[in-house]
């Protein structure tokens, strides 16, 4: 998973100011300007037109007796009709007010939004219909909740960082030490892991002749296994920073078909990366059909590697405005679904790839589904994101949709467990003090529980007021009619 030759250019990135996010139209001309701003006075024309129709048929609508008999009934009005008016009002809109509420801790959304978006929208001819989310999820969406332990905050070496620390003490492991502490350059590590190298596998092959002669020389095997895929994989990832990649990938594959129970130590991640360099798609393809199972723990590389090879299929003919006029396809469904899988697995790696946060050097260690995993994923697979045309793009326009579907991330999930609360802590202790720790985005609440609170207790408070000073609130609300009706 870790990107060799890409560190110097997405340290560069970090240096330099963020760029535009994707999909903002570049600086209009002046004929786009004139021309958006006659489109922007529409609706001024449109009431200064209907204002002078008005004026225009006052006399045969008899407008102004109209208005003089309107204000006579105002008039005449007690208080005790606003006392009932504005407690009617209050009742009404606080009962609108708690039904908003249940709903919106029931379903996680709005009831009024709901119904807008979904039958008032269309009538008027919006434009956001189906972008965030499809329409309905897939009848083939898996379900990983089965397979998953409940979330801890378990802390993992960083599989992108692989030149930290030895474990052991043998001629091996000290010229790993060597490599990882005194080296200077890639190609004096590699060198030294290759003095590693044939040292372990000596020690490997005299383990392997002794393994049964004792419980502790088939610990000694498992402690020299370790070593040699230890060694063996750093001088894959030398050959991959080097610009040897396709070296670096027969070492992984050979590692993997060699040693396949040791999947916990992640080097198909290394040759997910490796593999997206070199744009081997079905390569990557394959790779993930085998470990991104229901049975094996998940990463952000898996989820949004295959996010991402979904996305490649339409991402480079998706326009938000064409989907919204005739739905999302299969495919862009298929894309999005995967999308949204991704974001709930890890929801802080979207604003790395879009450059609304700017990126840090990863860690040594990350915790799975944390901004530290984010920050070590986007730093190395940024550049796979950018290469394909549209890709960003479409991350852009549907990430955020993916909170929708989970209204209490921190109580229930959707695909996956729900999200661990512990990660703020441990991933504050991982990364740098200045850096700002990324959270999960607190859903807040929608505007109409506002406006219905709102409006309850304000009307309450008129109807109160009415109640205790029936004259001075008789003189103001007909003061306020009249500036109302002249």
């Amino acid at each position: 998973m870790a990107d060799g030759d890409g560190l110097g250019e997405a340290a560069a990135a970090v240096a330099s100011p963020p760029a535009p996010a994707p999909g903002l139209s570049p600086p209009l001309g002046w004929r786009e300007r004139l021309r958006a701003g006659l489109a922007g006075t529409g609706a001024s024309l449109w009431f200064v037109a209907g204002l002078g129709l008005l004026y225009a048929l006052r006399v045969p609508l008899r407008l102004c007796e109209n208005l003089a008999a309107v204000t006579v009934f105002l008039n005449s009005l007690t208080p005790k009709f606003y006392v009932a008016l504005t407690g009617t009002s209050s009742l009404i809109s606080g009962l609108i007010f708690i039904f908003e509420w249940w709903y919106f801790h029931k379903h996680g959304t709005s009831f009024i939004e709901q119904v807008s978006v979904s039958h008032l929208r269309p009538l008027m001819g919006g434009t956001e219909g189906s972008i965030s989310e499809p329409g309905s999820p897939s009848s083939s969406r898996e379900s990983e909740t089965s397979r998953q332990n409940l979330s801890e905050c378990k802390v993992w070496r960083n599989p992108l960082n692989l030149f930290r620390g030895a474990e052991y003490r043998s001629c091996a492991t000290a010229y790993v030490l060597l490599a990882e502490e005194e080296a200077t350059t890639i190609v004096d590590a590699e060198r030294l892991f290759k003095q590693a190298l044939k040292a372990g596998e000596t020690i490997y092959r005299r383990s392997q002749q002794c393994q049964h002669q004792s419980p502790q020389h088939e610990a000694q095997l498992r402690r020299d296994t370790n070593v040699l895929v230890y060694i063996k994989r750093r001088l894959a990832m030398c050959a991959r920073k080097l610009g040897r990649i396709r070296e670096a990938v027969k070492i992984m594959r050979d590692l993997m078909k060699e040693f396949p129970p040791l999947t916990m130590l992640n080097i198909h991640e290394n040759l997910l990366e490796s593999l997206l360099e070199l744009q081997a798609y079905a390569d990557v393809q394959a790779v993930l059909a085998k470990y991104d199972d229901i049975s094996l723990p998940k990463s952000a590389a898996i989820c949004y590697t295959a996010a991402l090879l979904k996305t490649r299929t339409v991402s480079d003919k998706f326009s938000p405005e064409t989907a919204s006029r005739r739905g999302l396809s299969t495919a862009e469904i298929n894309a999005v679904e995967a999308i949204h899988r991704a974001v709930e697995f890890n929801p802080h790696v979207p604003k790395y790839l879009l450059e609304m946060k700017s990126l840090i050097l990863p860690p040594e260690h990350i915790l799975k589904r944390g901004d530290s995993e984010a920050i070590a994923y986007a730093f190395f697979h940024l550049q796979h994101w950018k290469r394909i045309e549209g890709a960003l793009n479409l991350l852009q326009c549907t990430w955020e949709g993916t909170f929708r579907m989970i209204p209490y991330p921190l109580e229930k999930g959707h695909l996956f467990y729900p999200y661990p609360s512990c990660t703020e802590t441990a991933d504050r202790e991982l990364l740098p003090p200045f850096h700002h720790v990324s959270v999960y985005p607190k859903k807040e609440l929608p505007f109409f529980i506002h406006f219905t609170a709102g409006l309850c207790s304000s009307t309450a408070m008129i109807a109160l007021l009415t109640h205790q000073f029936p004259e001075i609130m008789g003189v103001f609300a007909k003061a306020v009619s009249w500036c109302l009706l002249t």
